[in-house]
């Protein structure tokens, strides 16, 4: 079930997320932009990432001091993360969704925003790419960067949720890729 304002509020109130009550949406929670982003290398030559055998692209951290913001070219990639920390119980899940005017402006979201029951004490790393031809994209810390939705399960086992599985469990800062188990 797809969780609405009141129920929003609670959560918030039983600190499954810390978001600000004014960040609070009819059926979402509005997230804001972190200080620290990675962004994608540049090397001489195109190098071949193996994802089977759980290799990384190659990335650098930026941090945004107070005051100032990154500059997304067109077709650049990065790695961003919420300023939100995640506590979610056995029966609560959610998943991240662009807001609809960044998305008209160009900034793409890469899908894989979904948080199972249990993931907990952690940010939400985010994966944008600007599709635009011609323009750069300005990203600054604090702004409203997404929402999300939560959706309330039956309770998941603790051996099988994400408390006891995940690997980003704990993750408080943007995390590239841990590859896939």
């Amino acid at each position: 079930m797809l969780l609405s304002y009141n129920k929003l509020v609670e959560l918030i109130e039983l600190g499954v997320i810390n978001a600000p009550l004014e960040n609070v949406n009819g059926a979402s929670i509005d997230i804001t932009l972190s200080d620290t982003v990675m962004i994608e290398e540049v090397t001489p030559a195109r190098k071949c990432v193996d994802l089977k055998d759980k290799h990384n692209i190659k990335m650098h951290e930026f941090i945004m001091d107070k005051g100032s913001c990154f500059h997304l070219h067109p077709n650049q990639f990065l790695l961003a993360s919420s300023n939100e920390v995640f506590n979610l119980p056995n029966n609560i899940a959610c998943e991240y969704k662009l807001k609809s005017s960044l998305a008209r402006n160009g900034l793409q979201h890469m899908l894989a925003g979904w948080c199972d029951p249990g993931w907990n004490g952690s940010t939400l790393t985010l994966e944008f790419k600007n599709v635009t031809q011609f323009h750069t994209l300005v990203l600054e810390p604090g702004m409203k960067i997404g929402q999300m939705v939560f959706f309330e399960c039956d309770p998941v086992p603790e051996e099988h949720s994400y408390a006891s599985k995940g690997q980003y469990n704990g993750q408080t800062s943007t995390t590239p890729s841990k590859g896939l188990r």
